[in-house]
């Protein structure tokens, strides 16, 4: 039933779909193991949610500390496999299908994913909670454990770092 949103935040935090499934099912695991600290007093999402971000930061951190310890000196190939950047999914094919319009929307997809990707693990997350998840502040500060204030600063922050990375790419 929570699936889908459980891993739609994760996702927005991993930006890797194998990794993502991965976690949620790390995050699924831990939940059951814990459902005797589940009171009811809240929504079960909102008791979810934390436990979800924490398993992606952690996932997140892990990776990080692989490949500072295993890949020292990166590539720019490297990096992209670092950041967890993937290729942009294919766009469904139109009835009058123009190939620079196409590789155009793809390039600013994947400038997006990389930009995003490239963004500190805290901002990301709260940056998917909020314009993923569509979580308020309030609850994005019991997800991740900080004050609504700090949420604040950190959103203010993940998008004008994303607007730098992005620069002139136009909207779509």
């Amino acid at each position: 039933m929570h699936y889908e949103q459980v891993f739609h935040l994760v996702h927005g935090i991993l930006r890797d779909e194998h990794d993502s499934r991965d976690v949620c099912q790390e995050v699924w695991l831990k939940a059951w193991n814990k459902i005797g600290t589940f009171r009811g007093d809240s929504k079960f999402t909102t008791w979810l949610h934390p436990i979800a971000v924490r398993r992606a930061i952690d996932h997140v951190r892990k990776r990080r500390r692989w490949y500072d310890r295993f890949v020292p000196f990166r590539t720019e190939v490297d990096a992209d496999a670092y950041t967890g950047v993937t290729p942009a999914a294919a766009e469904p094919v139109s009835a009058d299908p123009d190939p620079g319009s196409q590789a155009e929307s793809e390039d600013r997809k994947l400038r997006f994913e990389r930009a995003l990707a490239s963004l500190p693990p805290k901002h990301r997350t709260v940056l998917a909670l909020r314009e993923i998840e569509g979580l308020s502040y309030e609850e994005i500060a019991r997800a991740v454990k900080c004050r609504p204030g700090t949420v604040m600063s950190r959103l203010f922050h993940a998008r004008r770092m994303l607007l730098r990375k992005l620069g002139d790419l136009p909207c779509e």
